[in-house]
């Protein structure tokens, strides 16, 4: 039996989908707007993924969605087309981390450490802190930029910065340890194909029920 898993990730102004089969990548379709226009894309880049590939959503075994942290627009839009079809075709749900799907694709040596940033508001961002095998080594936080970010890694090792928050340090954390990367900016559905995998085979399942995105922060409206 082929192990089809449908990925979405919709946290930030890129809208993506990938499908694999059995921990391979099979195709990304996904469109970067600055107009988060994931309601009108999402839906469409889906049915065509599914019809490009030549396979039925039936042949689904799990859907994977990245549960932020992010845009609380892109995450409820994302999460609710996972649920969505996880409910129709009575299949599992796989969470993600946007900023561990965002790190996948950056290497570090040994010693060194890895700083995904997605850009939250004015000098804010989401972030967390992963080593040279991508494990996790400081949990997801939102972080008002200074020039003393980071100072507890920074000390004795050396970071690497990333993603679309990390252009907020560049003129401003001085510190020799600290670098910044110029891609990748935003996180990719065909960068979450490895990750998922080992949680289908590990059964590391969300409950469809009562799942909800993972915003960090509580949603702000202008009045």
């Amino acid at each position: 039996m082929n192990n089809w898993i449908l990925h979405i990730e919709t946290s930030t102004k890129n809208c993506s989908v990938a499908l694999s089969c059995d921990g391979k990548l099979i195709k990304v379709i996904e469109k970067s707007s600055e107009n988060y226009s994931h309601g009108e894309q999402l839906h469409p880049f889906i049915k065509q993924l599914i019809e490009d590939s030549n396979i039925s959503v039936k042949n689904l075994v799990a859907i994977c969605v990245s549960k932020g942290p992010g845009s609380y627009t892109g995450l409820r839009i994302g999460v609710s087309a996972a649920k969505g079809l996880c409910y129709a075709l009575n299949i599992p749900l796989i969470s993600l981390n946007s900023l561990s799907i965002l790190a996948q694709d950056v290497e570090v040596s040994k010693g060194s450490f890895l700083a995904p940033m997605i850009d939250a508001r004015r000098m804010e961002v989401y972030t967390q802190i992963l080593d040279h095998e991508h494990k996790i080594t400081k949990e997801t936080w939102a972080e008002v930029l200074t020039e003393d970010s980071f100072n507890d890694h920074l000390l004795k090792h050396k970071v690497l910065g990333f993603g679309s928050g990390s252009e907020k340090t560049k003129e401003l954390i001085k510190n020799p340890n600290f670098k910044t990367l110029n891609g990748p900016q935003e996180p990719s559905a065909k960068s979450m194909v490895k990750l998922s995998y080992k949680k289908f085979e590990n059964k590391d399942f969300e409950d469809v029920a009562y799942f909800e995105p993972y915003y960090l922060k509580e949603f702000y409206t202008a009045k």
